[in-house]
């Protein structure tokens, strides 16, 4: 009977502490919350101070950061009007069914400036769906080491989160509007994912960055973006960084460049070039190959690239020409050679420049070169420094494998 007993109120007690394991007791609903899917950040107006809404502090204590005060606008998702697939706008050109509401708030910190943000919205603010962060040039080349302190010590942030830079306001991003995607943070972070895709961008969101901006032998790099026509965004080139601030910016032909020294495929990007005795013609590359070698030759390090790209004839400025003889695909093979080591070469020497070794040169003499690297580096400035004057070869080599629907 004992027995009996003792094993009912086990059961029951069971059942009882399950009901505390449920997690209903601190639950809140999705409606319930101010769901923000994207930030744009810009620098603030000179009085900004003065039209602060202090949430957190005294005036007097932040004084000193005045001159440093950032503008933050959120583009904050409106319940039950996100579309979950292509459809009409519902009335939204009119005003009434905007799928996003965007917020403007100014702050000392990020941190400030969401808090200020807090006061003007009801639900509890949420980054769990945070997917785009726009930074305006002119904070970039201040530094984003306040910002990613925020950034990394915030559990609701994704580290699938893109970082961008722009040399637009960044709040202008916050209000394109697409014809193709009704929310304009989704549509950047379409645009950026399908280019990543296509073989136009390499992988680069939150944790690629944080990552290598924590490596002693490379530097990180961010997406350059700008706006066109209005409505229009432009991937416009790498934005690399050196002690977390911004030191330059490349052209979008440089990407492709960057992608072959790595061997990142697939291959997206096109050259139009002209080949003496054939004319003008377009070569588009549809898989790279990769292989970076660090030796150190007269006590500095020399790298030797060796890239092998796969590539079609995408088309032929000149009729005259038909482009189908050996001879003439060699010419081409040997031209594009010129061309895209040439572009490379520029691109090491602009980064050598910035002391920005956003190829990770440094992470090689590191793992093959061990002691060199523990007698001359003892800080990430230290690697800078000899990037920059860092000797190189480039070895390329081409393989025209298509010239329309023909393959070789």
């Amino acid at each position: 009977m004992n027995y009996l007993f003792l094993r009912y109120f086990r059961i029951a007690l069971c059942i009882i502490l399950l009901t505390h394991l449920t997690g209903c007791w601190d639950q809140i609903e999705l409606e319930d919350r101010a769901l923000i899917l994207g930030i744009g950040i810009d620098e603030a107006e000179p009085d900004a101070a003065e039209k602060e809404d202090l949430s957190s502090h005294h005036a007097q204590e932040t004084k000193a950061l005045d001159d440093r005060m950032i503008r933050v606008t959120a583009q904050i998702a409106v319940p039950g009007r996100i579309p979950l697939g292509p459809g009409g706008n519902d009335g939204s050109s009119e005003g009434k069914n905007e799928p996003v509401w965007v917020v403007s708030v100014v702050g000392h910190t990020l941190h400030d400036a969401l808090s200020n943000l807090q006061q003007e919205i009801a639900d509890p603010r949420s980054l769990i769906h945070l997917r785009v962060i726009v930074v305006n040039e002119k904070i970039a080349r201040r530094g984003l080491d306040d910002l990613n302190d925020y950034l990394r010590r915030n559990q609701e942030v994704r580290r699938s989160t893109w970082l961008l830079v722009t040399d637009n306001i960044a709040a202008d991003l916050m209000n394109v509007a697409p014809p193709l995607e009704r929310v304009p943070t989704l549509y950047l972070l379409a645009m950026l994912e399908k280019a990543q895709g296509m073989g136009k961008f390499p992988k680069n969101s939150l944790s690629n960055f944080w990552n290598s901006e924590s490596k002693m032998g490379q530097n990180a790099f961010l997406p350059y973006v700008s706006i066109r026509q209005q409505d229009n965004i432009l991937i416009g080139g790498l934005a690399y960084f050196n002690s977390s601030k911004l030191v330059g910016t490349t052209t979008p032909f440089e990407i492709g460049a960057y992608m072959a020294a790595n061997g990142i495929n697939p291959g997206g990007y096109s050259a139009l070039y002209n080949v003496p005795g054939i004319g003008f013609v377009t070569i588009r590359t549809t898989a790279r190959e990769s292989n970076i070698e660090v030796k150190i030759q007269n006590g500095r390090p020399h790298a030797t690239i060796s890239i092998n790209v796969q590539a079609e004839l995408a088309e032929k400025y000149s009729p005259a020409r038909e482009m189908d003889d050996q001879e003439e695909l060699d010419l081409a093979e040997q031209e594009f050679n010129r061309v895209a080591k040439s572009v490379l070469s520029g691109l090491i020497k602009k980064t050598q420049q910035g002391k920005s070794d956003i190829f990770g040169f440094g992470e090689i003499v590191r793992a093959h070169q061990r002691q060199f690297w523990h007698e001359h580096i003892h800080k990430k400035s230290d690697w800078e420094n000899l990037y920059s004057d860092m000797t190189y070869t480039i070895h390329m080599n081409t393989d025209i494998r298509r010239v329309g629907m023909k393959i070789d």
